[in-house]
């Protein structure tokens, strides 16, 4: 990756003239087989958000009644809830990463690049098929559910290989910061630094596979499986939303008060306490109390000290210039940025609210899962023209992030008002029980900020679908 110092073309001339020194958080495309790599990965994020909202729907109608009859497995609302949240996490994150390090990272070793690529794309292939070819039952694990069937168990296997040579490649073509960093290298080592901490959750997942009990009932052995992975996992979202928020922030001219030493310290904070999770493997058997309350721990204190400074710097660099001169291509981008900063906060503080197992526990983690979608929706905006793509419609992709963020907080705010009211997590229909008005409302409240999300959902593919599938004059930067 050739590092340069150019400033943003994103940026404004007002904020360059209120800030002629201000540190250019970015990074550049080269236009070599990198870029045709991180497209291809994109393509594999975008497709796996699709299938999850085609899945969505089926999710609807399999509840139906005559027309659930229709539908290949008997809980085929189960079975297709579990793909569901595959796709729309594990997959969308893991492949948003594969662009991000590949943009990052350097000419060689493509080959082992493609295989990660196509081991990746294979297996969320074989995975998006298993309900409706499949046989096995919905088992809804924590982090990663899956299903007890030969097809999808097969995919998300291949899955797993494709990403952990993603991974092995990014570390081996990981660009030096170099003793003197600019913006540029400071992202650049955010970047290496979440493929360290999934290389330390691929470390996890075999260490747990290694010594988990076989003869554990399904439920718990999977939960067991992927308990400590799928806790490290979550650093790497969240670093990669805090480059995605520098980024973002560089792009729409703001003069965020962080210098790049100071961006690298917070980047390397945040990874710090993915090393501690080695010693709790070997200090405490994988099925004891002590190393699910570590790791738990681990990823509630551990994982939050770079978020609070970085955010608030981001938040100062925001405030310090007028929105409304922003030009269009940057109005989406400040639109995902301040959805994405408001959803993760309010997922952060309903964290603190929790208390016992019932739905604030969905509405703490959807409210931070969304935040780190909403970054990268904004980044995908901000890098469609940089891949080669046209640039996406301004007007509506400036009041999407609106409409996700908006519907996503009032799902959240619906589960959190249910959850005072002590309505469970992971039930449905007729199990949860709704006595009283006030969890009725709120659980009213919650569909409906679902829907409004959904909706959103659907501006965003259609948005950038559209911008990838038009003819484009002349290539982006």
């Amino acid at each position: 990756m050739n590092i340069s110092t150019h400033t943003s073309p994103a940026a404004t001339p007002a904020a360059l003239a209120a800030a002629p020194s201000a540190t250019d958080f970015s990074l550049a495309v080269a236009r070599d087989e990198r870029r045709t790599l991180a497209r291809a990965w994109l393509w594999l994020a975008l497709a796996s958000l699709i299938v999850s909202g085609i899945l969505s729907v089926l999710l609807v109608l399999s509840r139906t009644p005559y027309l659930q009859k229709l539908f290949p497995v008997a809980d085929f609302f189960h079975v297709a809830l579990v793909v569901h949240v595959d796709l729309s996490v594990l997959v969308w994150f893991l492949a948003f990463a594969g662009l991000l390090w590949s943009i990052n990272g350097g000419r060689g070793r493509l080959a082992l690049a493609w295989s990660g690529w196509a081991g990746a794309a294979l297996g969320a292939a074989i995975m998006s098929l298993a309900p409706f070819f499949g046989r096995g039952g919905a088992i809804m694990s924590n982090y990663v559910p899956v299903l007890e069937d030969p097809m999808f168990m097969s995919g998300l296997i291949v899955f797993g290989i494709g990403i952990a040579l993603l991974t092995l490649r990014s570390l081996l073509s990981a660009p030096k910061v170099g003793t003197r960093p600019d913006g540029q290298a400071a992202l650049s080592f955010g970047l290496n630094t979440a493929a360290v901490s999934t290389a330390v959750a691929l470390f996890a997942l075999v260490w747990s596979l290694l010594k988990v009990p076989s003869a554990l009932e399904a439920k718990a052995y999977y939960e067991l499986l992927f308990w400590g992975s799928g806790h490290v996992i979550q650093f790497t979202y969240t670093l990669m939303m805090l480059v995605a928020w520098l980024w973002l922030a560089s792009a729409c001219g703001a003069r965020v008060p962080l210098t790049p030493r100071v961006a690298l310290l917070l980047f390397a904070i945040g990874l710090a306490s993915v090393f501690a999770v080695p010693p709790i493997y070997l200090a405490y058997d994988v099925a004891s109390v002590e190393h699910r309350n570590l790791l738990t721990w681990l990823m509630r204190f551990g994982g939050g000290l770079p978020i609070l400074p970085l955010g608030l710097a981001v938040i100062v660099g925001l405030a310090g210039y007028r929105s409304r001169a922003l030009t269009p291509q940057q109005k989406p981008l400040h639109a995902a940025l301040v959805s994405s900063l408001a959803l993760f906060a309010a997922g952060g503080l309903i964290g603190f609210l929790i208390h016992g197992s019932n739905v604030k526990i969905p509405a703490h983690y959807h409210g931070c899962i969304v935040g780190v979608t909403l970054a990268l929706m904004g980044l995908t905006y901000h890098l469609l023209p940089r891949l080669g793509y046209r640039q996406p419609s301004s007007r509506m992709a400036a009041l999407q992030p609106y409409v996700y963020g908006f519907g996503q907080l009032l799902h959240i705010v619906g589960l959190v008002w249910s959850g005072g009211y002590g309505v469970q997590r992971k039930v449905a229909g007729s199990e949860q029980v709704l006595r009283s008005t006030q969890e009725i409302a709120g659980m009213g409240l919650m569909g409906l900020g679902g829907l409004i999300a959904v909706i959103g959902g659907i501006i965003f593919l259609v948005i950038v679908l559209k911008a990838m599938t038009s003819k484009v004059h002349g290539e982006g930067e």
